[in-house]
């Protein structure tokens, strides 16, 4: 199914008319059958190892940040590495920033010198592009709309100029604004297809207006037909993307569902941060990126790169874990999304065609009740080993202190008989066979 188009709101909050989304079938298919990406955040900022938003936070100079530049040497960044990691976890795209904030580019640009290529001879983009379609891996480009380094961007509240003379200098707009065009249509005529286009990010002062952002929409459009971008240009896109923030039912737009994916970091910054030592446990991940499909949406998984361009350990162990879960459960994921029936509390059920998904993040005492589906199943097995899960059908009789029966079930519930030890799995899947006839 193709979801809806999203609607936008203008900087005066006045809805946005729904716009038809050129959305090709095949990249929606490709996109709601990943479910998983890989996030990549690196940039003059992982030097600093205080969170991508330190210029901004501290208040830099840019000779101050600078220093950065001076010392970029990222040599430990392997692309084919990062590409084989994300599709040993079981990801199927993965977007690189090719521009944050701070406006240094790992591309090679006509437009500044401000580049990976200028300060390292190296064309990272280039070198991540090639990497992930060698690995069989969908390409996507994140691309900063601000840029704290060009001379014509405004010094507002989130710019590290703030507070300083810089505030009284005359800066054109629309200098920056054919800038931010050219260097779109840089990335998306130089590096060979490009499946997913995320720009960052619209608030009030700087949205659709100030971008250009019908027009430049429709250069990438023309560029890249079949490309999908995400919602933050301030005008209607082809998915949202929540951020660190997990949806727990399907999204909707004036009551149709739309596609989205949900941003997550690892510890909480999407750079590298290295004294950030807030980093959530991989069998809580795999429930979010299964509670993400339970609702029809996917996730996209963030690392950043340390100043040398590599990953720490933890965030290698965390893909690491990761990737023996989908090993064993990619079915319950890939190519599957949310379903018409109510899984029981404290579970969710993803579904893919005839194959309906259990998870059980809380393990049960011997007995699993799901409403709706006696009838239903033709088979029940374990997911990770394949071994059976016997089960059978409630009569419809009350029975006062029967735990296979507990009162107050339905007729139509289905009994799962689960052993007492939990499987030594981040997430436990039953996968049960429907006879829809």
């Amino acid at each position: 199914m193709i979801l809806s188009p999203i609607d936008g709101i203008t900087d005066a909050g006045r809805r946005r008319p729904r716009q038809e989304s050129p959305v090709t079938k095949e990249s929606a298919q490709w996109f709601q059958a990943a479910r998983f990406g890989l996030f990549v955040h690196f940039g003059l900022y992982s030097l600093a190892g205080r969170h991508e938003w330190v210029r901004s936070r501290e208040a830099m100079s840019q000779e101050a940040y600078d220093r950065y530049l001076e010392r970029f040497d990222p040599d430990l960044f392997d692309a084919g590495q990062l590409a084989r990691a994300a599709r040993e976890a079981g990801m199927r795209y993965a977007v690189l920033t090719t521009k944050h904030h701070d406006g240094f580019c790992l591309f090679g640009s006509s437009l500044t010198d401000y580049t990976s290529v200028r300060a390292a001879g190296r064309d990272l983009v280039a070198e991540f592009a090639e990497a992930m379609r060698a690995e069989g891996l969908r390409v996507g480009l994140y691309h900063s709309l601000l840029d704290w380094h060009h001379p014509d961007f405004p010094v507002d509240r989130h710019h590290p100029l703030r507070g300083t003379p810089a505030e009284r200098e005359p800066r054109d707009l629309s200098r920056y604004r054919t800038y931010l065009h050219g260097q779109v249509a840089e990335l998306l005529t130089g590096y060979g297809r490009i499946d997913l286009l995320f720009f960052d990010f619209s608030y009030p002062g700087m949205g659709p207006a100030e971008w250009g952002a019908d027009e430049l929409l429709r250069t990438v459009r023309e560029l890249q037909p079949g490309i999908l971008v995400n919602d933050r240009l301030g005008v209607p896109g082809d998915y949202v993307t929540p951020e660190q923030y997990q949806p727990d039912r399907p999204l909707e737009r004036d009551g149709v569902p739309v596609m989205w994916e949900a941003c997550h970091t690892l510890n909480g910054s999407w750079g590298y941060d290295r004294d950030n030592r807030d980093y959530k446990d991989p069998a809580l991940l795999v429930r979010m990126l299964v509670q993400s499909v339970a609702c029809g949406g996917n996730m996209l998984l963030n690392v950043g790169p340390n100043g040398r361009g590599a990953l720490d350990p933890q965030a290698r162990d965390t893909l690491r874990r990761m990737g023996e879960w989908m090993a064993l459960h990619a079915r319950s994921v890939h190519g599957a999304g949310s379903s018409t029936y109510e899984a029981p509390p404290s579970s969710f059920y993803t579904q893919a065609g005839d194959r309906l998904y259990l998870h059980l993040p809380t393990w049960p005492l011997t007995h699993v009740h799901l409403p709706g589906l006696a009838g239903r199943v033709r088979y029940a097995q374990f997911l990770h080993d394949g071994s059976e899960v016997r089960f059978q059908q409630l009569d419809g009789a009350q029975h006062e202190h029967d735990n296979m029966a507990p009162p107050g079930r339905s007729a139509d519930t289905l009994t799962l008989t689960v052993p007492v030890a939990r499987p030594d799995v981040l997430l436990p899947v039953v996968e049960l066979f429907l006879d829809e006839g």
